[in-house]
C-alpha cells in the first residue's frame, strides 16, 4: 500500500425493535466515545426514517452530540440522502457542523437507500439518482462561494449563498455513497470525490469493488480529476473475540434479528435448507465472525481487490451485546490495526537481530562482568581484603 490505512465504524445503527430508543441512543454516543480513546480515526453514522431498525435520522445532530463527547475522531454523515432535503438547507448545516467541530465533519452523501422513505415523501425512487446528481452539483458551488440561482422541479434558489464560510479548506470532504451499481462511482469520479463503499464486505459489492474504482477513475480522467485512493472507504461487517467459538457464541445475542431486518427491507439472506444462518453468513465471505487474525486476513483480501484504500469502516452492529462489541473494537485496535500501521516491525526485527547474535552478545556481557570482578579483586587485593565473585561464579540475570 502507498496510502496510509485509516481505520473507523460505519453506523446505521441496527437496533432490535424492544429497547428503549432513548438508551440505545445513549449507548451509540457511548460507543463514539470508546472508540475515540481507542484511537478510531472515523466514524459515520447514516439516516433513515422507516423499517424500525435503524433509528438515527438526522445524522447531523448524532455528530452534533458526538462531537462534544471526543476529541480527535472524524465524523461523518453516512449519508444525508440528498433528494430529502433542499441543498442549500443541507449545506447550511454542515458547514455549521463543520465550525461546530473545529473540521473533523465529513459530508457522505447518497440518493438514500430506503424505498419506504422516499415513497413516505412522495418521491419516486425512479428518480432519486438524479435528484441527489443535481442537489450535489448545487451544494459543491455553493462550498465553493458561488452565488446560485436555480430552478429545479424539487427545488428553487434565488441568488442563493452561504453566510458562512467552511472551517475546513477548501471545505469539508466530499464522499459519495456506493454500493453495486457504478452510479456512486460515476459521480464521484466526476467531481474528484471519496467513495463510501458500503457493500464492499458482502458477495456483491466485494466482486464490484474494483470495477466501480475503475470506473471513477476513468470518469474523473474526462474530467480532469485524479481519484486519491486516500479517499476510499470499505464497509466490512466483523466481530471477534479471542477465539472462532466466542465470537460466534457472543454474536448469536443479535446476529438473526439483524438479517431478519435486512430480509425485511429486501429478501436476499436465506441459508440453504438445513444450514446455520451464521455459518453460511460467514462461510460466504460476507462477514468476520472471529479473531484478529480472521480480520487481518479479510481486510488483506480486500487490498488484494483495491491495493490503495483510505480506510475500513467496521459495521456497527448489534450481533453482540454491548459490552462483548466493546471489546471487538478493543481487540481489533489492540490487535489488527498495528499490523497495517507497522508499529510493531521494528521491535519484532529488534527481536529477532538479538536472537541471531546471542551468542555474540553474551559473550561480550559475560567478558565486560568478568573485567569489573577482575578490576574489583585486584582492587582488594591491594589492600588486603577478600573476594567478591558470587560463590556460584554465576552471573547475576540484573548484573
Amino acid at each position: 500500500m502507498t496510502v496510509k490505512l485509516r481505520h473507523g465504524i460505519f453506523m446505521a445503527p441496527f437496533h432490535a425493535m424492544k429497547e428503549s430508543p432513548a438508551l440505545l441512543f445513549q449507548q451509540d454516543l457511548e460507543l463514539v466515545t470508546h472508540l475515540d480513546r481507542l484511537g478510531f480515526q472515523e466514524a459515520w453514522f447514516g439516516e433513515h426514517h422507516s423499517a424500525g431498525q435503524e433509528t438515527i435520522s438526522s445524522p447531523e445532530l448524532f455528530i452534533a452530540a458526538a462531537a462534544e463527547r471526543t476529541s480527535d475522531i472524524r465524523l461523518g454523515t453516512g449519508v444525508v440522502s440528498l433528494p430529502y432535503h433542499h441543498p442549500l438547507m443541507a449545506a447550511d448545516r454542515i458547514i455549521q457542523l463543520d465550525h461546530m467541530t473545529r473540521g473533523r465533519v465529513m459530508f457522505g452523501v447518497g440518493p438514500g437507500l430506503l424505498a419506504s422513505d422516499a415513497i413516505m415523501l412522495g418521491i419516486d425512487p425512479a428518480v432519486q439518482r438524479d435528484r441527489m446528481a443535481e442537489a450535489l452539483d448545487i451544494i459543491l458551488r455553493l462550498f465553493r462561494g458561488e452565488v446560485v440561482s436555480h430552478k429545479s422541479e424539487w427545488f428553487e434558489l434565488s441568488e442563493a449563498r452561504l453566510h458562512l464560510a467552511p472551517y475546513s479548506h477548501p471545505h469539508p470532504e466530499v464522499v459519495v455513497a456506493s454500493a453495486v451499481t457504478p452510479s456512486g462511482g460515476r459521480i464521484a469520479g466526476k467531481y474528484g470525490l471519496g467513495m463510501l463503499c458500503v457493500a464492499a464486505g458482502e458477495n456483491a459489492g466485494f466482486d464490484a469493488l474494483d470495477v466501480n474504482w475503475r470506473v471513477a477513475n476513468e470518469v474523473a480522467a474526462q474530467h480532469g480529476h485524479t481519484m486519491d485512493p486516500s479517499g476510499l472507504r470499505l464497509v466490512v461487517g466483523m466481530h471477534i473475540a479471542e477465539t472462532r467459538e466466542e465470537a460466534m457464541r457472543q454474536a448469536r445475542h443479535g446476529f438473526t434479528n439483524q438479517i431478519d431486518y435486512l430480509n425485511n427491507v429486501l429478501p436476499r439472506l436465506f441459508a440453504p435448507p438445513g444450514e446455520d444462518l451464521m455459518d453460511w453468513y460467514v462461510g460466504t465471505g460476507s462477514a468476520v465472525i472471529g479473531t484478529p487474525d480472521d480480520a487481518i486476513a479479510r481486510i488483506e483480501q480486500l487490498l488484494g481487490k483495491v491495493p490503495d484504500v483510505g480506510a475500513i469502516l467496521l459495521n456497527a452492529h448489534s450481533w453482540a451485546n454491548p459490552e462483548d462489541t466493546k471489546r471487538s473494537f478493543e481487540l481489533y485496535s489492540r490487535y489488527v490495526v498495528p499490523h497495517f500501521e507497522g508499529w510493531n516491525k521494528p521491535r519484532q526485527e529488534s527481536y529477532a537481530w538479538v536472537g541471531r547474535n546471542q551468542e555474540e552478545f553474551v559473550q561480550k556481557r559475560k567478558s565486560a562482568a568478568q573485567a569489573v570482578f577482575d578490576r574489583h579483586e585486584a582492587e582488594m587485593a591491594d589492600k588486603g581484603a577478600g573476594s567478591a565473585r558470587p560463590d556460584q561464579g554465576q552471573e547475576s540475570t540484573f548484573g
